[in-house]
């Protein structure tokens, strides 16, 4: 795997996608869909989530995806992880990172978690107790995401304010990794720009990524202006899988494959080898049941005399 890159991207379709949709892919497929886009050059995969699997049968063989991931060389394996029981199965799977979902809007916290965010920071904080009182996983680096960061469904605006006091409780805390997310897609350049500004400065040398939807066609300009001011990670989804599932029909996160292109168009090494993870895409798409992907360069292919930063002179 190339590990000279400038920009660190984690695919997420294996999680955020896959849990969107009705089609079920099963365990090897997984696998073989993690195992493509490994060799493709991805560095870290968000492999599944430890959730209840009555609320989300797509992800019951996380431990299993988790696992057969481990087998892959170089490969970075995360889940997503929403309370201290599904930390401790994370950290009992072997999983390398942890993503702990936390909402900065008030209302969406109370609609999906029926808590306030004061509520799900302490959760986050017995998380964090939990590796501390256990050695064997001080290993694991616990992540937190920042949802609704740029905008809310039910609430409308979220103030800077308040995102800007749940980055600090979880720096506080000892958190290893900070994702910032436009969980509906309602956020724009300009608002990329400042909230990313605020946050690089207070993480200091803790790393900030950037989870971005396009559901109103801003992803890319949305991870463009957080390039400007510095975000080096961002999460992503091959072929857009999933959509958002307050926009029916919109397409969901930034695509992977659109990504590594802009990217490398910018002279800005991903690491990653476009051909072979448009590979990857075709065989998630091959098992999927009429599922909507997205993606320009899919279709429209690289520019006539197109080089990889790698190659650019």
């Amino acid at each position: 795997m190339n590990t000279n890159r400038d920009v660190w991207i984690r695919e997420v379709g294996t999680r955020d996608g896959l849990q969107s949709i009705q089609t079920q892919f099963s365990t090897a497929n997984k696998l073989e869909w993690i195992r493509l886009e490994a060799l493709a050059g991805v560095p870290e995969i968000e492999v599944g989530s430890f959730v209840p699997p009555k609320l989300l049968p797509q992800m019951a063989d996380t431990a299993e995806v988790v696992e057969g991931s481990l087998m892959v060389k170089g490969l970075r394996v995360s889940v997503l992880v929403p309370n201290l029981r599904g930390a401790q199965s994370g950290m009992a799977s072997g999983a390398h990172q942890l993503n702990f979902p936390l909402s900065v809007s008030e209302a969406h916290s109370q609609a999906n978690l029926r808590k306030p965010v004061s509520a799900a920071i302490d959760d986050f904080a017995r998380v964090i107790a939990h590796r501390r009182e256990n050695p064997e996983y001080a290993h694991v680096r616990i992540a937190a995401g920042l949802a609704t960061a740029f905008g809310c469904t039910i609430s409308g605006q979220v103030p800077l304010a308040d995102v800007l006091r749940a980055a600090g409780q979880v720096i506080a805390l000892g958190v290893d990794e900070i994702a910032v997310a436009d969980t509906v897609g309602y956020g724009n350049p300009a608002q990329c720009r400042t909230i990313f500004r605020e946050i690089l400065a207070m993480a200091g040398d803790i790393p900030v990524a950037g989870h971005f939807h396009d559901t109103r066609g801003l992803g890319l300009a949305n991870v463009d202006a957080a390039l400007e001011v510095g975000v080096r990670r961002f999460d992503s989804s091959l072929g857009g899988l999933g959509g958002c599932p307050y926009a029916p029909g919109a397409s969901g996160n930034v695509v992977t494959d659109d990504l590594v292109f802009m990217l490398e168009a910018m002279g800005l090494r991903t690491g990653v080898n476009l051909d072979r993870l448009l590979e990857a895409r075709e065989f998630m798409v091959r098992h999927l049941n009429d599922e909507p992907t997205f993606g320009a360069i899919v279709n429209a292919g690289v520019p006539k005399g197109f080089e990889t930063a790698e190659h650019a002179v």
